[in-house]
């Protein structure tokens, strides 16, 4: 993996501004694997590709993790502090990009043979609903319908036919065959004493810190920029720590 430069991150923080959130994460991830195809990166399970999004944040923007949570209970604020490699589960930046991984499930009468969803699968289902706002269990159940093949003895059958227990056994294997895309997430409030769960998004968080982190450093480039008159790729070149040195020179801490 390597680190894209401060321009790269610009132009993607830029594009994405329009983009859905599986393009986002995509550009982020070739910019950081060049060497991979967009093809390749799309291919990967949802919990590969958010390992190496674990991956990519800690080398953009270090290895803590801070945020807030909302008690669902009381409404009180909490601050959430966390290492990178607490959420990291058995996925390093080093490791081999390979297809997302196909399996067989027999239970009963049923033979179900799964993959694992992927940035492919996410696209076709949001292109499929268009403008509309699908739910949580729509969504759920067509990447189900993309990604099981459900036989019955020599009969093909819809996903839609497996029984509920068939079927919930299907996706728990589903899960624990790529852990790394449902992250949750043990919370518990000091005010109130509630505790729950919550789903950690990788992309979404990443995104919000290169949105803060891209306003910030233009408003850094403009400053400069009208200060010695520099073009923006001249300010861009510059190391972060110096560009805060010329800032403090002008009068900017």
């Amino acid at each position: 993996m390597r680190s894209p430069s401060a321009s790269e991150l610009l132009n993607i923080w830029e594009r994405g501004l329009y983009q859905a959130p599986v393009h986002r994460a995509l550009n982020l991830l070739a910019a950081a694997y060049p060497e991979c195809s967009l093809d390749q990166l799309a291919s990967l399970s949802l919990g590969q590709r958010d390992g190496l999004l674990l991956a990519l944040q800690a080398s953009l923007f270090g290895s803590q993790i801070t945020g807030l949570a909302t008690c669902p209970h009381c409404g009180d604020r909490l601050e959430l502090t966390f290492a990178v490699a607490d959420l990291q589960i058995g996925t390093r930046s080093d490791m081999p990009l390979e297809t997302a991984a196909v399996g067989v499930k027999a239970i009963e009468a049923y033979t179900v043979e799964f993959r694992l969803p992927n940035s492919l699968d996410l696209l076709a289902v949001s292109n499929q609903f268009n403008a509309n706002q699908p739910n949580v269990d729509q969504i759920r159940q067509q990447l189900l319908d993309r990604c099981l093949s459900v036989q019955q003895g020599a009969r093909s059958l819809s996903v839609g036919d497996l029984p509920a227990n068939v079927l919930e056994a299907v996706v728990a294997e589903m899960e624990q065959a790529d852990p790394q895309a449902n992250v949750q997430l043990a919370l518990a409030c000091p005010a109130c004493g509630y505790e729950w769960q919550t789903l950690f998004d990788i992309l979404s968080f990443l995104w919000s810190k290169l949105h803060v982190w891209a306003r910030r450093t233009l408003q850094e480039v403009h400053r400069l920029a009208a200060a010695y008159g520099w073009r923006e790729s001249e300010i861009l070149a510059l190391s972060a720590q110096r560009r805060q040195l010329y800032l403090e020179m002008i009068g900017y801490e």
